[in-house]
């Protein structure tokens, strides 16, 4: 289903510590004009699914009325995208299904007590994210999807946020690998070696399917995968296009998106499906877990974009 991906404004009322919106970027937004007139274009280019993103979409006033505009445009699946701290407030969460919300994804960042407070760098959050991804996987209607980052802090608990998780009845999670962009690009340490995480993204699925949960991996190739690599998932690949505050792109040419085939892809099995890596993972730590893979001696550091 091709989706229209609109990031609202990049404001928020969390301060996580890997974010990668900075300081400046966070005075950059979307009027309601603006994205109204995005979601004609897209209705006219044959879109019928819309995601509003952020920054943070549910404190953005307008976010109730953008919903009812994209199901009466003839939007069939609506997403927000979310932290959830505001639909802790039954009431919020009631006011955006009535408007026509089909789908949503919420951002835990980590499902750790002890520790989600100071990763979000707000005091008070963790109760609230709780509240709201109970609330929102109780809702037999809605697409619920738990959004969980992997980044050094993190991807050592993945196997116990799965079973906590399923425990809270949320059936599907989607596993995002932390970015060295904007906000976050000299954050270095954030970023772990694919590698050191694996056995744990192991572990993730095994626990998974062992309570039927989906799980599904952005961002790690399928080679590095391995007999798991029916978990990757390229969002970019079934046609996104994102509308930004700055400009309107295929999701496929995002920062954010695998953009580099390194020498050892040449002959991988999943070469004609796999976007690459990311360029600043790629950047950070060079090929050689790829290269390792496929037998191939590595380049090192920066690689070349195709």
């Amino acid at each position: 289903m091709p989706l229209l991906d609109v990031i609202l404004g990049y404001d928020c009322n969390l301060w996580c510590d890997y974010c990668t919106i900075s300081p400046p970027m966070r005075a950059r937004a979307l009027s309601t004009p603006a994205v109204l007139a995005a979601m004609r274009e897209g209705r006219a280019d044959g879109f019928d699914a819309v995601s509003f993103t952020g920054g943070e979409p549910t404190i953005r006033p307008d976010l109730l009325g953008l919903v009812r505009a994209a199901r009466r445009l003839g939007y069939v699946d609506v997403k927000v995208q979310t932290n959830g701290l505001l639909l802790a407030h039954r009431s919020n969460l009631d006011r955006l299904l009535d408007a026509g919300l089909t789908r949503l994804h919420l951002s835990i960042h980590t499902h750790r007590a002890d520790r989600y407070d100071a990763k979000v760098r707000r005091p008070g959050s963790h109760p609230l994210m709780v509240k709201a991804l109970e609330q929102a996987a109780a809702v037999p209607s809605l697409a619920f999807v738990a959004d969980v980052i992997i980044d050094e802090d993190t991807y050592r608990d993945l196997p116990d946020a799965i079973d906590w998780l399923a425990a809270r009845s949320v059936r599907e999670a989607h596993l995002w690998y932390v970015s060295l962009t904007d906000g976050n690009r000299d954050n270095l340490r954030s970023l772990p070696r694919m590698t050191d995480a694996m056995p744990y993204l192991r572990e993730a699925f095994a626990r998974a399917d062992r309570a039927g949960m989906s799980v599904r991996s952005l961002h790690v190739p399928r080679c590095l995968l391995g007999d798991e690599h029916r978990r990757a998932w390229d969002p970019g690949a079934q046609g996104v296009r994102v509308v930004s505050p700055e400009a309107t792109f295929d999701l496929s040419a995002s920062r954010l998106a695998g953009r580099v085939h390194v020498a050892a892809c040449e002959g991988c099995p999943h070469r004609g499906i796999c976007p690459g890596l990311r360029v600043d993972y790629l950047e950070r730590f060079g090929d050689a877990e790829v290269a390792a893979v496929g037998g191939a001696a590595p380049r090192g550091r920066p690689p070349v974009v195709d």
